[in-house]
């Protein structure tokens, strides 16, 4: 029993120190909101949880907390809505979305590599619904569904100039949050093949909810896709293998006599760089979370 009140004390301070803590008010502090959001979700609720206690002290601990999340999530859901209607009319796009989030997530080039709060904040500004269930059964060398991290995104964007004339195709599109990306960044017309439907499904009514008539998604094997109008390629790792060579051949023959650029980010990065009709371009570090970014090698193709 004295264990379960000395936990019911802990917690409740926890609890009155968020709650207390002003800053979390402030439009701007959207890390700090994301930050009390985990610490309640992780560290209060889970406990509790764990307590396996019935008290009625613990039951209105764990009501209070959700409500807290609740009142945190409504600010940042205030700032999402204001943001989605400035996509949707066209007005928020290129630097000015850029800037809404280094104001609310920090400055650009902050050295991160993987997920970060701007993984957050362009989940609650682009998701509209839960992430749908898979339907279609994988082949062994496709990989599982993970997003790419949007500070890659970002990179991308840096080290290579898009313009609205590239065709920008992303294999293994996903819940289609790169392609809206590039698009809304950058005016470039963008194009997503995923394996899977349900996921697609999603990504084609995230575009028609955004009212993004140039971000189009296709459902189907990238073995069976046309690359004769790509400019620019993305893949983070859809599949590996045998598959990949297919893709990459396939690139490789509908891409001849013009430019085009490819963008490889995890593991697959290096069995795109030992393509004979590529070069490495730019590359800012090494190891499985550097982006590579490799362009047809025009002196292979004339031998």
């Amino acid at each position: 029993m004295a264990t379960t009140v000395s936990v019911i004390d802990q917690i409740e301070s926890e609890i009155r120190a968020i709650e207390t803590n002003a800053s979390l008010g402030a439009e701007a502090n959207f890390i700090g909101r994301a930050e009390a959001i985990d610490q309640i979700e992780f560290h209060i609720i889970d406990r509790i949880n764990a307590t396996q206690s019935c008290s009625d002290d613990l039951i209105d601990l764990k009501r209070h907390a959700i409500s807290l999340i609740d009142d945190l999530a409504a600010i940042n859901e205030n700032i999402f809505r204001r943001l989605r209607t400035g996509i949707i009319d066209g007005s928020l796009r290129g630097e000015s979305l850029r800037r809404e989030f280094d104001r609310y997530v920090g400055e650009r080039g902050a050295g991160h590599r993987g997920y970060d709060h701007l993984d957050v904040f362009v989940n609650g500004l682009l998701r509209f619904d839960t992430m749908p269930q898979e339907t279609r059964a994988r082949e062994p060398e496709m990989v599982f569904y993970q997003p790419t991290p949007a500070r890659v995104i970002l990179e991308l964007i840096e080290m290579i100039p898009i313009t609205p004339q590239d065709i920008f195709i992303d294999l293994g599109s996903g819940l289609g949050q790169v392609c809206i990306l590039v698009h809304l960044l950058t005016g470039a017309r963008t194009h997503g093949i995923e394996f899977e439907p349900t996921y697609c499904d999603y990504a084609c009514e995230s575009a028609r909810r955004f009212n993004l008539s140039h971000v189009e998604f296709v459902n189907g094997d990238a073995r069976a896709a046309s690359y004769m109008d790509g400019t620019i390629f993305f893949m983070y790792t859809p599949f590996k293998g045998a598959i990949m060579e297919n893709v990459l051949q396939k690139i490789e023959q509908e891409s001849r006599g013009r430019t085009v650029q490819i963008c490889a980010y995890g593991e697959c990065a290096t069995q795109v760089s030992n393509q004979p009709w590529l070069s490495l371009v730019a590359q800012r570090r090494e190891g499985t979370d550097a982006l590579a970014i490799l362009k047809r090698n025009h002196v292979e193709e004339q031998k």
